[in-house]
């Protein structure tokens, strides 16, 4: 387990380190003579000093346990695709590459937003076995959730944090 918490250590690392500098791109909006605890980038800026730092203390502890010998647990990594939780973590980065890359700026946010909700509802709450009425529900709960996602997301970033949004 050392291991695997000293190479999650490092991602959440460069995660946080990431969404720091992300945040700090962010306008400021400095012509607005607005108070400087209340720009869009504060929050993510802080949320990512707090992943990275934690990120480091797990990669700092696993260290120390020997986390940092890596090479015998890459060799089980030819098998781990096999796994359902790894089916599920490419499912979930597939659908944010796909949302981020593909539907971000091509379409409306508040539509791309949707989609993506819908997408990632359906698709993870998918049930071959059951009846095709209870499968319509669960298409219909993805659609409502979706749509009320989105419009929350929306209307919070543009007139709450007065964020533009692509």
């Amino acid at each position: 387990m050392v291991k695997a918490d000293f190479v999650t250590g490092l991602a959440f690392l460069a995660l946080g380190i990431a969404a720091l500098i992300e945040s700090l791109r962010m306008p400021r909006f400095e012509t607005l003579a607005i108070n400087p605890y209340t720009v869009p980038g504060i929050v993510p800026g802080l949320l990512g000093v707090v992943i990275a730092a934690l990120g480091a203390m797990l990669a700092l502890r696993a260290a120390r346990s020997g986390g940092w010998r890596v090479a015998p647990a890459l060799a089980r990594l030819a098998t781990l695709h096999r796994s359902e939780g790894a089916q599920r973590l490419a499912l979930a980065l597939a659908l944010t590459f796909g949302y981020a890359a593909g539907l971000l700026g091509r379409l409306p946010f508040w539509l791309a937003s949707a989609l993506f909700v819908f997408a990632f509802i359906a698709l993870f709450e998918w049930r071959a076995h059951i009846e095709a009425k209870a499968r319509w529900r669960a298409l219909a709960f993805a659609a409502g959730e979706a749509a009320v996602a989105s419009a929350a997301v929306t209307l919070v970033f543009r007139y709450l944090f007065l964020v533009n949004l692509p």
